[in-house]
């Protein structure tokens, strides 16, 4: 029980203040930026990066798994002294997560925000106790509001048993506001033939848009309760690729919101003219406009950016609310309820050996990518 209440409150891979204190004084110093410049404070990308509210957590996972052992998980050998159950230490290229036999996160609690996951590579198997199911991946995006109350899992499985299974995805939790809390949980599939993706001008590069908008192209619709269902929160997410020479130039917002950029892969960026490192994240001013440039080799960047919703947030590790006694009710409505309960018969929850795209949703409609 509270390991599964802690889950995900105790990843490995933080970067400490004092790091992150010399990483900007270093920055600075070798780019002194006048106070009209949109960079504002740089840090370096780690394993769970620093987010501006109302997003509350940001991990990219990039783990090149082997190929599998015929149970969706890697050979027994391959397992041998890793912390199984918390491992968070890449070894032989991949981490296990707190999958015991299977890669990733098996059954746990939500409440108070939502998760959003995009699968760059590889693949997903979703199960929760509101009956929803699917596998998703190879660029699809999972939307789900956990309101109220969920338990899901969230497994990496190895389909493949010829070949490895790289799996690299983004998950990011965007916080609800206190009218949204306790509604009802919902499960959303954004399939990547559907998700925008627009080629800039003379082959610079693509930007796939996950939430808001980009130029004349409007991103799927989020859940009804999200945050980012309204258009006065200007939330957007957008993937960013830049082809080697190429460049784009982010548009200001309304009003002033928060906006961060992770450059996550490649080596060189220049925004308005000044170069960025590598595995760099950068805050930003949104109400001016700023050009980025890839003036070497290609790069990707994932832009996060929404209005702060402005409220008290307390946190216990799976839960997000407004206060420590409506975190005291969570756990106690937990442990009572178990959100719904756990119908699935394994609690790493995998959907079988062949690979296809799917999702089931409560009322028990199927469906698949076009």
């Amino acid at each position: 029980m509270k390991r599964r209440l802690l889950i995900l409150a105790s990843v490995s891979g933080l970067v400490s203040a004092l790091a992150v204190h010399f990483f900007r004084k270093i920055f600075f110093l070798e780019n002194p930026m006048s106070n009209a410049s949109p960079i504002r404070d740089p840090f370096p990308l780690g394993f769970q990066w620093q987010t501006q509210e109302p997003f509350l957590f940001c991990v990219h996972h990039d783990d090149d798994y082997p190929k599998g052992n015929g149970k969706f998980g890697p050979t027994s050998a391959l397992l041998a002294g890793r912390d199984i159950g918390q491992d968070f230490s890449i070894k032989d290229g991949f981490r296990m997560y707190h999958g015991q036999e299977v890669p990733g996160f098996p059954v746990h609690p939500h409440r108070g925000f939502e998760t959003i996951t995009i699968v760059r590579q590889g693949y997903v198997d979703h199960a929760d106790s509101m009956g929803a199911a699917g596998r998703y991946g190879q660029g699809d995006v999972q939307w789900m509001t956990a309101g109220g109350g969920v338990q899901h899992s969230e497994m990496f499985p190895l389909l493949r048993t010829d070949a490895g299974n790289r799996c690299e995805l983004f998950q990011i939790w965007l916080n609800l506001p206190r009218r949204s809390k306790m509604v009802a949980p919902h499960f959303k599939m954004f399939w990547s033939e559907k998700i925008p993706k627009v080629e800039l001008a003379k082959g610079a590069g693509l930007v796939t848009v996950i939430a808001g908008e980009f130029g004349d192209h409007k991103a799927i619709a989020p859940p009804p309760d999200s945050w980012a269902a309204s258009a006065e929160s200007e939330t957007a997410i957008w993937l960013i690729r830049l082809n080697a020479g190429g460049g784009i130039e982010l548009p200001p917002t309304r009003s002033a919101v928060s906006r961060a950029l992770y450059f996550f892969d490649g080596e060189n960026l220049t925004l308005n003219g000044r170069e960025i490192a590598g595995r760099t994240g950068l805050t930003l001013d949104s109400t001016q406009p700023l050009r980025l440039e890839a003036p070497g080799g290609g790069a990707e960047m994932l832009l996060l950016q929404s209005r702060p919703i402005g409220e008290p947030v307390f946190q216990h590790g799976p839960f997000v609310m407004n206060s420590k006694e409506e975190i005291v009710k969570t756990i106690q409505d937990y442990q009572r309820t178990q959100f719904g309960g756990w119908s699935w018969p394994r609690q790493d929850m995998v959907h079988g050996p062949k690979i296809e795209r799917f999702a089931k949703y409560p009322d028990g409609r199927v469906e698949k990518p076009v």
